[in-house]
């Protein structure tokens, strides 16, 4: 089954590469097309949003790879990650809104490259989204400590 999709916006930063102080700092701007811009109503009252978007500069599809490309690592399957090279590269980032001017929504902790094609926005909803018991593998817990 094949589905369509279009962009929503694009991504306005400074990046080509990863930025120097990693991407949890790093400042963004989403532009969305003008016929969207009403779609924002009521957005500025929540501190946090999902953002989907198109990986659109990846290599190919890699089914089994390390993390972070760290050799330290176990080679896991693509959907054990959050690389790019997948099946459908689509991101999803969390990430901080700062504010919402006419159709531009500038947010930090957006993990995407300037040009980034935006998919779509939703709201982080607490608890929805935050479970109460997670668990993760113990390679991966070793890494963010």
């Amino acid at each position: 089954m094949q589905f369509i999709l279009n962009a929503i916006g694009t991504v306005r930063n400074p990046y080509t590469d990863r930025p120097p102080g990693g991407w949890v700092t790093a400042e963004s701007e989403i532009t969305l097309e003008l016929e969207f811009a009403k779609g924002l109503d009521g957005l500025e009252g929540y501190s946090h949003l999902f953002v989907l978007f198109y990986f659109d500069r990846v290599g190919r599809l890699t089914l089994r790879r390390r993390p972070q490309n760290d050799p330290r690592l176990p080679v896991v399957g693509i959907f054990a990650t959050r690389r790019p090279e997948r099946p459908n590269p689509i991101g999803l980032s969390l990430v901080r809104l700062l504010r919402i001017e006419g159709n531009v929504l500038t947010v930090r902790g957006l993990d995407c490259y300037d040009g980034t094609p935006v998919l779509d926005l939703k709201p982080y909803l607490p608890p929805r989204d935050r479970p109460a018991r997670v668990s993760v593998p113990v390679w991966l817990s070793t890494q963010t400590k």
